[in-house]
């Protein structure tokens, strides 16, 4: 029972026992100038053993713990003695500094150390072993861990992340709190990208009034922003208007004022489309009509086929020993004539012998050719089935981070193009209409450019649907394939595929197939079955090994979700081991041999071939890795992503998770030898014909159902897809009209 009388305690960290680096939360234990030793939890961000600290909070005994003291507040302390600033840097509090260089340090200028790393770090380089170029290291690292431990404490009075904080800080330095007090909504920029509520909490608590032009404005901007998650490249005016008044409790026509600021000042775009007014962000806008103008483009050019095209066509069919279908020829024969040419169709209708035949094709006329996917699992696999080089589309374009602003940038645009005859992407229905202006404004005049995918996928995760839009807009040339080979007609996992895309139920009955489904009445059994199949059965009884399974779930949440399933497999896959470091980050503890996968792009993350023949930078969204080792004395962790090796600072774990099972979603754009799909139940935004669809066709060897077949055929029926305000159907039917 909790003592209801706040106290404060002060004294020296004694001890570490446990830090969390995503919310600042920590156990340590804090020695009192009472002469007792107590232990204090709460948001402790960044604690090191040696500081002072003065807490305020309350009393409480856990049920496993016993007595322990719950910090509400505290306030830092710095080191005043010589041997209070030597405990204080011998416990790693500065990063690069372990015991005795610390005493070296503290030998040299005694109760003056602190001082000097702060304003005078070139003296550092007094001391034997530091060279000058250490000393100013040691400076800025003392002055930021300093600056960034005020911040991160400054955010937890204000019930904002820790995580949060660190971004910050790296992104504004030591003028973040001007800054912040000048406009607290500039957590919401690019780059920060704070959720709007806990934001707009921190700004009241800063004196901003309800009805400010900066809540209002940032408001709306929310709004159009988290719009972008659903897809959307614009939003009408009027809903826009109305939803930001209602959700900061404002008239509507302040909303309005507000919009027209931003009208007027160009942080959002007007315009008129099939006579509604609607608002974009600039570059949405910017995205959305390039991309228009250059298809049109590529759209109008025509080229002579050769006049030996029957004898490439031949060459290209003889070097594979096969036959064309009447539609694979009429594809090869657009693809020597047209600038620019869709290829569509659902697994088994032949979209991987179009690419080779026209790869011959193309190679036989004299035309350089680039591959490119929007993942890098996707361009993996494309450079396995045509045996050429393929690369993301984002390192097509070079991409890179603005040191000074942390923003993304393409290197290769209208200024520095790309250098090829024809420009090759596979799994469109993945990328956005942010990426795809991207990559035509690097394509120079006069290039092909040939674009293969499969709109009964799921959409885009970013914004728009392009490749649904080019098609539905009946103005680009375009192949459906629809003929399913006598080959992909012997796979059950192609047939209910497509049984599925027509909203017929798939077989479940087939035991001699490589589909299968396993019924299971609740959702433990569920996940007790996804685990044996991993950890037992399949490696056992079918020789695939459980790094080849992955395992898919709709959902993230619940028992079949992939956070729970995660840490199943975790235990059974990986389970801890004294010889296997760990790194707890939020509820999950990352361990020595995890599968992991990148969440977000980082073109920052440096990274070296494990042959040690390269050196690059950037990780990228949907990137599956192995925990080669955890680093505690130096936060590291090392992830291996297949040849590459990347090295993770523990404040930037928020950008990985367990990958033993993701979602659907995470799953777009790979082929995996086996996958298990938990097939539960849940919201028809989740679980739909498209994410079933979608996981079916994931699978190359083997798919295993596990779960309901009432969710099968709920999923099966279910068409709920949410309308996304998209501008490019139209913007090309315009046009060309």
């Amino acid at each position: 029972m909790a003592d209801q009388e706040m106290e404060i305690l002060q004294g020296t960290v004694s001890a570490v026992v446990f830090q969390n680096y995503d919310n600042g939360y920590a156990v340590l234990r804090l020695a009192c100038e009472d002469g007792q030793t107590v232990t204090v939890v709460g948001t402790v961000p960044m604690p090191a053993v040696g500081e002072r600290l003065m807490v305020t909070g309350r009393w409480a005994s856990h049920a496993s713990y016993g007595r322990q003291f719950e910090a509400e507040f505290l306030e830092r302390l710095m080191p005043q003695t010589q041997a209070e600033i030597l405990a204080y840097l011998s416990g790693r509090a500065i990063k690069g500094i372990g015991a005795r260089m610390a005493a070296r340090i503290v030998s040299c200028f005694g109760d003056d150390t602190l001082r000097i790393m702060e304003r005078e770090p070139e003296k550092l380089a007094q001391v034997p072993g530091i060279s000058e170029a250490k000393a100013k290291l040691i400076g800025e690292t003392f002055r930021s861990q300093t600056g960034l431990r005020q911040l991160m404490e400054f955010f937890g009075l204000h019930h904002l992340p820790a995580e949060l904080a660190v971004r910050t800080y790296k992104l504004y330095g030591e003028q973040t709190m001007d800054l912040l007090y000048d406009d607290p909504y500039l957590l919401m920029d690019e780059g920060l990208d704070a959720p709007f509520g806990p934001v707009d909490q921190f700004a009241i608590d800063l004196g901003v009034a309800g009805d400010d032009p900066r809540r209002v404005e940032a408001g709306l901007l929310f709004e159009m922003r988290y719009n972008l998650t659903g897809g959307h490249s614009f939003l009408p005016r009027d809903k826009l208007v109305l939803a930001t008044a209602q959700m900061l409790s404002v008239e509507p026509e302040t909303a309005k004022a507000g919009l027209d600021r931003l009208l007027e000042g160009g942080r959002l775009v007007g315009d008129t489309l099939a006579g509604i007014d609607i608002a974009y962000l600039p570059e949405l806008y910017d995205a959305e009509t390039e991309c228009a103008a250059r298809l049109l483009e590529f759209a109008g050019e025509r080229y002579e086929a050769p006049e030996d095209l029957e004898a490439m066509l031949a060459q290209a069919a003889g070097g594979s020993g096969l036959r064309y279908a009447p539609q694979q020829e009429e594809a090869l024969r657009a693809a020597a004539r047209t600038g620019v040419l869709l290829i569509t169709g659902g697994p088994g209708t032949g979209k991987t012998t179009i690419l080779n035949g026209i790869l011959s094709l193309y190679s036989q006329m004299g035309l350089k050719c680039l591959l490119a996917a929007p993942t890098g699992r996707a361009a993996k696999r494309l450079t396995e089935v045509t045996g050429r080089e393929a690369s993301t589309i984002h390192r097509l374009l070079e991409a890179g981070v603005d040191p000074n602003t942390g923003r993304m940038f393409f290197a290769r645009d209208e200024s520095s193009p790309l250098r090829a005859d024809a420009v090759i992407v596979d799994e469109m229905s993945m990328v956005d209409v942010l990426l795809l202006g991207s990559l035509l404004r690097a394509i120079p005049p006069r290039r092909r450019l040939i674009l293969v995918g499969d709109p009964d996928q799921l959409p885009p995760v970013g914004p728009g649907s392009p490749f649904g839009d080019m098609l539905r807009s009946g103005v680009l040339p375009s192949v459906r394939l629809t003929e399913i080979f006598r080959q992909a007609q012997r796979s059950l996992i192609v047939m209910n595929a497509h049984r599925v895309n027509h909203g017929q139920m798939p077989d479940l009955k087939c035991r001699t197939s490589d589909f299968f489904f396993l019924p299971c009445r609740t959702e433990e059994a569920v996940a007790q079955t996804i685990t044996d199949l991993c950890a037992q059965r399949l490696p056992k009884n079918m020789g695939i090994p459980s790094g080849q399974i992955q395992v898919l779930t709709p959902t993230r949440k619940g028992a079949v979700g992939t956070w729970s399933l995660n840490k199943r497999l975790q235990d059974r896959l990986n389970p801890p081991s004294p010889e296997k470091k760990e790194r707890a980050w939020g509820e999950f503890s990352f361990r020595e041999g995890d599968r992991v996968m990148q969440i977000r792009n980082n073109y920052d993350i440096m990274w070296k071939k494990t042959d040690g023949s390269a050196i690059g930078a950037g990780i990228f969204n949907g990137d599956i890795g192995t925990v080669s080792s955890i680093d505690p004395a130096m936060e590291t962790m090392t992830v291996v992503f297949e040849d590459r090796e990347a090295e993770y600072d523990f404040t930037q774990l928020g950008e990985l998770e367990p990958a033993y099972a993701m979602t659907v979603h995470k799953s777009q754009g790979s082929e995996y030898r086996a996958v298990i799909l938990s097939v539960w139940g849940g919201s028809g935004y989740l679980c739909n014909r498209s994410v079933l669809y979608t996981a079916i066709t994931r699978a190359r060897e083997l798919l295993i159902l596990v779960g309901r077949p009432e969710a099968v055929a709920a999923m099966t029926e279910s068409v709920r897809v949410g309308r996304r305000y998209t501008g490019l159907k139209l913007r090309l039917q315009e046009k060309k009209s």
